[in-house]
């Protein structure tokens, strides 16, 4: 597994992406001051985005299937938990965006190449320690149960 949204798994079975980019921004106010520079204010975090790009060759590895379940995913409206195989917690994200660019065609016009972006933007506000708080508090139960 390379990486996990929501139960969708990205693998060279399902869907391999080949560059993961990330884009985090921050918020800084501006008041214009007279004689001076302005003055600023850290206002917080803003956007953080997430793009992964790859090439899907159906013959070879991965399947159609599997970007139209990402659109479905998308059609939800929901937001998924975004974890890497590496057992990292990104947080939850939702799908902004897919395209796919079809390449190579065979004579009953199946693509041989499919080239798909995915964007990815964060909802949570950082919360990654939410993600297990359900888990966390039932284990804790059960910890005092078993007491």
């Amino acid at each position: 597994m390379m990486m996990a949204l929501g139960m969708f798994i990205f693998s060279l079975e399902t869907l391999a992406y080949q560059e993961f980019q990330r884009q985090t921004a921050w918020r800084h106010g501006k008041t214009a001051r007279i004689g001076t520079n302005p003055a600023r204010q850290f206002m917080g975090r803003d956007d953080d985005t997430i793009t992964l790009q790859g090439v899907l060759l159906p013959a070879l590895a991965g399947t159609q299937i599997s970007l139209d379940t990402l659109r479905y995913m998308a059609d939800t409206g929901k937001a998924w938990p975004l974890v890497e195989g590496t057992g990292k917690i990104y947080g939850t994200w939702e799908i902004e965006k897919l395209s796919e660019t079809r390449t190579l065609f065979f004579r009953d016009g199946q693509a041989r190449r499919i080239e798909f972006t995915l964007s990815l933007e964060r909802i949570d506000d950082g919360r990654v320690d939410m993600l297990g708080s359900a888990i966390g508090a039932g284990g804790n139960i059960l910890r005092g149960l078993l007491r």
